[in-house]
């Protein structure tokens, strides 16, 4: 169903024009910005096509379609898909399925299986569904494949994208009426300026969320669309363990920061609003639920790549560091040469080179501030950096040798990562600049599921004998570090507990 503006009558209209002149002329406010602010406000009211509530938006649902286009065309054109025909199949007809019992059943759906190693799935405007190779592989059943697409496309459905540009457009407006004054005495138009930076807009939404409120929406919704295509409700919930384990570990052993965005890494185990949510979505009578084979499951997730796609060109110069437990890619030929807190990477004729040193956090404070305060310099053409749930700071300056150099800070865990980026050839400034900031875009954590020599291992399913133990398997695994803890992890049994004879579990090989 597509979004309708909410009805609004002329007496109604003229009320409330009137009201607000009363407010703004007490203010010395002229009438103008009244009559603006009045539009915006009236333009925004849609209703939610999922909740039949009202919403902030500033935007159609033809519009929100075109963007969903654009923004996947990016995606496509930046990010790897699994090559398997198999499972990308398999997830679409998954995907399909909740999507038919959604809110909004119209929209032309699409699922795809990103091919990366991170524990992480996100949603796009329009219908664009994506889930990663590496949280596929922490899943046990076509249950907790579906809870996890419908809660992506809950946020389709409720539109939180499109409420969260139009909260950030309405948020600008407020602060800086002026600026709002400055577009209309100009013609430049508020809304279309903002639409011009709209694509690094739903990239770092997708990725990062949509807050405590949303997704908790999101996964009211999915609950409700798992209902509606025949699978159990509570798999949201058993998705839930299966993301809560994996912060666990994180938290314990690895010191690194979650992944996958929403409710299941800001509210516990125990949330009564997501547990009541879930209820909420009913219970599913003995000819209601959908009969799947596990079989199926398991033959789409056996052979699968774990960890890091080392084969890709792109990926051949990745450098894991084990000790500070990051990752990222230098340009291909370039040549690495590192110490246990410090990495190098310079280019083959040796006219460009970029550096990372890390320090201890001394005291929490917005990554801008540090380059200024701490090491004081002042940056050019400088912005913020937001990838994989970390944030940090980037631009230029000229360093001791009259030079322009590429900095950037960014936080992982208690520490300040400080990238320099140094080009001594004049010529080739430009260019170098930005493949150096394409490497500092690809900074990351290590996951679990790609520690280094790992990346040629793959899930194969065993039954369980009697006498099993996890030691004895975790012994025999080719899995470099805490075999037992990963194993345990991809069968969800971590930290404690142990699979019955007969029963399949996930080994690598």
């Amino acid at each position: 169903m597509p979004a309708a503006a909410l009805p609004i009558s002329s007496s109604s209209l003229y009320k409330g024009v009137n009201q607000m002149r009363s407010v703004f002329s007490q203010r010395r406010f002229p009438m103008f910005m009244v009559l603006m602010l009045t539009w915006l406000s009236l333009q925004a009211c849609a209703v939610n096509p999922a909740t039949g509530t009202p919403n902030i938006v500033l935007m159609s649902e033809n519009r929100e379609l075109e963007i969903g286009k654009e923004e996947h065309d990016k995606v496509m054109a930046t990010m790897r898909v699994v090559q398997d025909e198999r499972v990308n199949a398999y997830v679409n007809e998954v995907g399909q399925r909740v999507a038919a019992g959604s809110h909004r059943p119209d929209l032309k759906y699409t699922f795809t299986v990103i091919d990366s190693p991170e524990i992480n799935a996100f949603a796009l405007p329009g219908g664009y569904v994506y889930i990663n190779r590496g949280l596929l592989l922490y899943l046990k059943s076509e249950d907790e494949l579906a809870a996890v697409l419908a809660h992506e496309v809950g946020h389709i459905t409720a539109r939180h994208a499109i409420q969260q540009q139009a909260r950030g457009r309405l948020g600008s407006a407020a602060a800086a009426v002026g600026g709002v004054v400055a577009a209309v005495a100009t013609g430049s138009g508020y809304i279309g300026s903002e639409l011009a930076q709209i694509g690094s807009i739903w990239a770092a939404a997708g990725v990062s969320g949509f807050g405590r409120e949303n997704e908790l929406e999101a996964d009211s919704l999915g609950a409700e669309y798992l209902y509606n295509a025949g699978y159990n409700p509570r798999a949201m919930i058993d998705v839930l363990s299966v993301l809560k384990n994996q912060e666990d570990f994180n938290v314990r052993v690895a010191q690194r920061q979650p992944t996958y965005h929403g409710l299941f890494t800001t509210h516990p185990r125990s949330d009564q609003r997501l547990q009541q949510a879930v209820a909420q979505a009913g219970v599913l009578s003995a000819d209601q639920v959908r009969e799947s084979d596990p079989n199926v499951f398991r033959s789409h997730m056996e052979g699968m790549l774990w960890g890091e796609n080392t084969a890709v060109a792109s990926d051949r110069n990745r450098y894991y560091q084990d000790l500070l437990s990051y990752t990222m890619v230098f340009p291909d030929d370039w040549v690495i040469a590192d110490t246990p807190t410090t990495v190098q990477a310079s280019s083959p004729d040796g006219t460009a080179k970029l550096r990372v040193e890390t320090m201890r956090m001394q005291e929490v404070k917005e990554p801008r501030l540090f380059v200024r305060e701490n090491l004081g310099i002042e940056l050019q053409r400088s912005e913020a950096l937001s990838q994989y749930r970390l944030v940090g700071y980037t631009g230029v300056h000229t360093n001791a040798q009259g030079r322009e150099e590429r900095l950037a800070v960014i936080y992982l865990g208690p520490r300040v990562f400080v990238f320099r980026g140094d080009v001594t050839d004049a010529a080739q400034t430009a260019e170098m600049d930005r493949l150096l900031l394409s490497s500092i875009r690809t900074f990351r954590a290590i996951q679990t599921n790609e520690r280094s020599g790992a990346g040629s291992l793959r899930v194969r399913y065993v039954q369980v004998t009697e006498g099993f133990d996890w030691r004895a398997l975790a012994a025999a695994s080719p899995v470099p570090q805490y075999p037992e803890e990963t194993l345990r992890l991809l069968n969800g049994y971590y930290p404690i507990g142990n699979p019955q004879p007969g029963d399949w579990i996930k080994i690598l090989m």
